[in-house]
């Protein structure tokens, strides 16, 4: 375990660090064929897709979005802490877990938007800068009505052709999600002068803005 420590403190280093060779692709991802029906008050989903800055900072500027936390999706809580789950040896993924009014945003049109702006569906354990299934892409539904969209949804990116490779991103099944320590919430708005913000972050908040006008909100909504 101490040599597992050791490792995780080494790499950890370079977690969430711009790289200049990398690139990202904003698509105009289409609209549901498969709309969300639900009812009964706040949703919430989870979403993975790279460094979980961008992913809430995203959605912190959706309409209808009510809290986007940053935290761990899967492994263990004990080992639920940043500098591990960087590092690549536990079994987590760096997620956002989304709440949502679904009478002002259905679940379908985050899901567009995630594949618009925040996550190439095309990239295999990876985005951006960022390597390693713990930066893996993938829908996390927390209900049948939720399940039924992503599934939909993925089908039909494949056969829209609007990817140029083949769509790799997945859909986990929900199990235990562990909020990320706090210097980590709400991190583009307490660090906008941040190297990797200003590179990967500010831009996909742009294109959300360019993209859906009507679903962007200029207030960031705190976790």
């Amino acid at each position: 375990m101490r040599a597992l420590l050791a490792l995780a403190g080494s790499l950890a280093i370079v977690a969430c660090q711009p790289a200049a060779d990398a690139t990202e692709t904003i698509v105009a991802a289409p609209a549901a064929e498969r709309t969300a029906r639900e009812t009964g008050g706040l949703k919430t989903a989870v979403f993975a897709g790279g460094c979980f800055w961008g992913v809430e900072g995203v959605f912190s500027h959706v309409r209808g979005v009510k809290s986007a936390v940053a935290g761990y999706h899967g492994g263990t809580e004990r080992q639920a802490r940043y500098d591990l789950v960087s590092s690549g040896i536990t079994d987590h993924a760096e997620a956002v877990r989304v709440t949502y009014d679904p009478a002002v945003v259905r679940y379908d049109e985050l899901v567009r938007i995630f594949f618009s702006v925040v996550a190439d569906p095309t990239l295999k354990n990876r985005q951006g800068p960022d390597v390693g299934a713990h930066y893996r892409t993938a829908l996390i539904p927390t209900s049948a009505e939720q399940l039924a969209v992503a599934k939909a949804y993925l089908a039909q990116m494949e056969s829209s052709g609007q990817w140029r490779g083949p769509i790799v991103a997945d859909i986990e099944r929900a199990q235990a999600f562990f909020p990320a320590e706090s210097k980590h919430q709400d991190f583009i708005v307490r660090y906008p002068g941040n190297a990797y913000v200003k590179r990967w972050d500010l831009p996909k908040i742009a294109a959300l803005k360019r993209l859906y006008p009507a679903q962007y909100s200029a207030r960031f909504q705190r976790g």
